[in-house]
């Protein structure tokens, strides 16, 4: 990949201008070129596995996710195509649409057709790529392709009309192939009748100030961005509609006035929720209400923030030696890969490049970058539809997000726990272990920890979010137990309360705290201070963690994990232990993460408990700089005040 010198009179903070993004997607087009079958229809990218869609799917996406790319670059140029994408990709879905009937065919339809839709197949995916791709590019693709492979190309599309979607964003799908259609005169009314279909599917799930959930009752992640907002937005603003845009304009804007603080100055986005292999996916929502003209953010911020979250991962080993995305965060990493991911999944990160269709004069190109929220101010910001709680610091960036109402657990069953979503916290420079607890509190039962499986919001506020949960042990609830859960965040400082009832006295708690990553060994520490012991995991290139016992949390270890995380070979976190006395038990720990060029701390919180009423345990945070929370926690209940800092 060949980039132009930083420009960093109009890029500050990355160095990056629209002809970076420009060379980026050359190169990325360039290196997946050799691996075209033939005619173009598949693209069969090495891959440690196929997913569960099987080789020939997966090489479909490899079509249709890189034509989103070449697509996005064509239509931004203008039509200007100087290395022939729109030739290959139009040859492509020549090839890849016709169904064989004789011998011939079937030798050549063999290497080439993509088969048929049906329901709840990948192949719907990959249609609904390929429907946006063509109506990006019509002017210089789909108008200069002959009748009959136009009519060809239609009817297989339309199978995404007529077949069910999975009940979550799938349903979008079916959307995009129709507002295609509609416009190119294919099958009109079935058309129409998709887009209105999605568009009431997702107003089931839509919950009020920019979030969506997807499809389970509590599962929010990146999806939010890369394709319930998205995907709404770019139909309407494509078909020129200026209702719908005004209606999903405006709840991307109010998406984006909390989600662009969830990325931290290096430009990472903050690791959690599925697919997170689409990485700079990212943008897309950034640069949807840049396109759309609807986003509480400046065109400065806005770049900022996406060229920051591309060259976060471009930086960091994204691409291999063949210039190939891979299937993981900076580099490889299976453990976060589903199986429904093959080779070409990370392509979907093509959605990220949804900046070059705004021109090159255009304000988000031409203007000066500005801070991303994360570099402006330290902030506590609670986000009480999705549950959370956005915790940044200025000092280093790192951004970290205190989870009390995501999950993906489906409505009539609980799954095992996926970390992504289940753990207590989350950041943009930490991902979970495979074999600690770290950020989870849990009771071990024969050496089991319980599991968290799914949440109950309690709600958010100014400096706090709050949950509760029914343990389970090996599937199971453990019967008349709950844990209520509090986290109060300020500065870079946290403390974690949880109310355990129905527990048998002497039943063992543990609480993690972050578990940091590098490239070598993290050192750990347990010291004695005037504020009693703490215990510590220091990254030599990186983030460093620390725990305090405040309540019921008697010991501490300092644990070594055996596995790599998505952040590097070695990790280690400060684990804190306990047992319960009485029923209910609060717990109460400090904790702390903290990026490279952060101040030590000056001192930890101050927590004050008073004993157990009626109404439940009265707790006193007073942080460092004078503000204080106070709160009530009982079983199931919480009450939060939150008083500033005197003036100075």
């Amino acid at each position: 990949m060949h980039l132009p010198p930083e420009d960093r009179t109009r890029s500050p903070y990355t160095g990056w201008t629209r002809a970076h993004w420009e060379a980026a997607a050359d190169g990325m087009l360039a290196a997946v070129r050799p691996y075209a079958g033939p005619r173009h229809a598949l693209i069969d990218l090495p891959g440690p596995r196929p997913s569960w869609s099987g080789r020939r799917s997966d090489a479909l996406e490899g079509y249709a996710r890189t034509f989103q790319l070449a697509a996005l670059r064509v239509a931004g140029a203008g039509g200007a195509d100087p290395h022939g994408l729109m030739e290959r990709y139009a040859e492509g879905l020549d090839a890849g649409t016709r169904t064989p009937t004789t011998e011939r065919d079937l030798a050549d339809g063999d290497l080439t057709s993509w088969g048929v839709i049906t329901d709840r197949c990948q192949v719907m995916v990959e249609a609904s790529t390929v429907a946006l791709c063509l109506r990006l590019t019509r002017p210089w693709l789909w108008d200069r392709l002959d009748d009959g492979v136009r009519e060809r190309a239609g009817r297989w599309l339309a199978g995404a009309l007529h077949h069910e979607p999975h009940d979550n964003n799938w349903w979008l799908f079916p959307l995009t192939v129709g507002g295609f259609l509609a416009e190119a005169g294919i099958e009109t009314d079935a058309a129409r009748a998709a887009v209105e279909r999605g568009l009431e599917k997702i107003e089931q799930w839509y919950l009020g100030d920019g979030w969506y959930t997807d499809g389970r009752p509590r599962a929010f992640d990146h999806y939010n961005g890369w394709a319930l907002h998205l995907l709404p937005v770019l139909h309407a603003h494509l078909a020129g509609d200026a209702a719908l845009t005004a209606t999903y304009g405006d709840r991307l804007a109010a998406h984006l006035d909390g989600y662009a603080a969830t990325f931290g100055a290096d430009g990472a986005p903050v690791h959690q929720g599925r697919s997170l292999t689409y990485r700079f996916g990212t943008a897309a929502a950034l640069w949807a209400g840049a396109l759309t003209g609807r986003t509480p953010l400046t065109p400065g911020t806005t770049r900022r923030i996406a060229s920051g979250a591309l060259r976060h991962f471009l930086d960091r080993g994204a691409l291999d030696e063949r210039g190939l995305l891979t299937l993981g965060w900076h580099g490889p990493y299976a453990p976060l890969v589903q199986p429904y991911s093959g080779p070409a999944s990370p392509y979907w990160s093509a959605c990220g490049f949804l900046g070059l269709l705004l021109p090159p004069d255009h304000p988000v190109w031409t203007a000066t970058e500005e801070p991303a929220p994360a570099e402006r101010t330290d902030h506590v910001r609670a986000l009480p539809q999705p549950g959370w709680l956005v915790q940044s610091t200025a000092a280093d960036g790192v951004v970290r997000l205190h989870n009390h109402g995501s999950d993906d657990q489906p409505r009539d069953e609980t799954l095992p726990d996926d970390p992504l979503y289940s753990a207590l916290a989350h950041s943009t420079v930490t991902g979970p272990t495979t074999d600690l607890p770290d950020n989870h509190l849990g009771l071990e039962i024969d050496g089991e920890i319980s599991a968290r499986g799914r949440i109950e919001p309690l709600g958010a506020g100014p400096g706090w979010a709050a949950s509760s949960h029914r343990p389970r042990i090996a599937g199971h609830p453990l019967p008349g137990t709950r844990i209520t859960s509090l986290t109060l965040a300020h500065g870079a400082d946290e403390v974690r309360l949880h109310v355990v009832a129905g527990a048998a006295p002497g039943t063992p708690v543990v609480h993690g705290g972050w578990a940091v990553p590098d490239e070598d060994e993290v050192v750990t520490e347990i010291h004695d201070t005037a504020t009693g012991p703490v215990g510590r995991a220091v990254s030599r290139t990186g983030p460093r963690s620390q725990a305090r016992p405040v309540q019921g949390l008697t010991e501490i270890r300092v644990l070594h994990s055996r596995d790599a995380t998505a952040f590097g070979p070695r990790a280690a976190a400060p684990v804190l232990r306990g047992t319960t006395t009485a029923d209910p038990c609060l717990f109460a720990g400090a904790f702390r993460l903290d990026g490279p060029g952060a101040p030590e701390p000056a001192a930890p919180p101050r927590v004050t408990i008073g004993p157990r009423q009626p109404t439940g345990w009265s707790v006193t945070v007073t942080w460092p700089d004078g503000t204080a929370h106070r709160a009530t926690l009982a079983p199931d209940t919480v009450d939060v005040t939150e008083t500033p800092a005197p003036p100075a």
